[in-house]
């Protein structure tokens, strides 16, 4: 969201080109800030950043910011297909990228109920990436290039935001039936046996 917003500030002070670099400065800041403070920096953010400057460094070149945004577009498509495959492979990568956000214990990962529901979810998360992708595809194709950034945010934050609220419900609703307590506060979430 942040890169989005720099992106969208600079656009309208110094073009295009400003922007690119803009949105990619505030990526790199954070990373430096995480490094100075000597903070773990998540795996999605470095991602995120090296697949951000891979994209400006393209757009820069060619001036076009329909190349800058179908990338990610593209990304989106390509994200949901791998999610499915690695569901179908019973090696849900949302599960991998479980310790970004909430971490869990080794022995409720090695739950089969548990790897049940990483398996499923990952169907629900490749749903929302491609309704992401074909939403800002169409975007893309009929926005104006100001209205654009913000129309997209709109769109990438209600449909991340119901993924979340659907995967946590869900995860919750699925421990409770093998008898699994999830309790949420603090920075961390506890999933522990009922019985305990």
């Amino acid at each position: 969201m942040a890169p989005v917003a720099a992106y969208y500030c600079v656009l309208l002070v110094a073009g295009f080109r400003g922007a690119l670099l803009g949105a990619l400065a505030w990526s790199y800041f954070l990373i430096a800030r995480r490094a100075w403070r000597h903070e773990r920096v998540s795996t999605l953010l470095m991602l995120g950043t090296a697949l951000l400057t891979l994209r400006t460094i393209i757009s820069f070149v060619t001036g076009s910011a329909f190349v800058y945004f179908i990338q990610p577009t593209v990304s989106a498509f390509l994200a949901s297909f791998l999610l499915v495959l690695s569901a179908l492979a019973g090696r849900p990568f949302t599960q991998r990228f479980t310790h970004d956000f909430c971490p869990l214990t080794p022995e409720l990962l090695a739950r089969p109920s548990v790897h049940r529901f990483f398996v499923r979810v990952s169907f629900l998360w490749a749903i929302a990436m491609f309704l992401n992708g074909a939403i800002v595809l169409t975007l893309l194709l009929t926005a104006s290039a100001t209205s654009f950034p913000l129309e997209r945010l709109g769109a990438t934050l209600s449909l991340t935001a119901g993924a979340i609220a659907l995967s946590i419900t869900w995860f919750a609703r699925s421990m409770r039936h093998d008898g699994v307590t999830v309790r949420f506060g603090g920075s961390r979430t506890l999933a522990l046996p009922s019985d305990v």
